[in-house]
């Protein structure tokens, strides 16, 4: 498959290098509280999954 030339000049997400930092971070045994990629360590609430 051939990409467009303009794929080159993509580059990449600063969202996703800070999230990889902080996961090596915690995976190396730092307390890290990430606020980089916006998951959510916890379920969503029942009311919002109802509507």
């Amino acid at each position: 498959m051939q990409l467009a030339k303009r794929v080159s000049k993509v580059t990449p997400s600063m969202t996703l290098a800070i999230d990889a930092k902080a996961k090596a971070l915690k995976a190396s045994g730092m307390d890290i509280c990430s606020f980089s990629a916006g998951e959510p360590d916890f379920d969503t609430p029942v009311h919002i999954k109802a509507e």
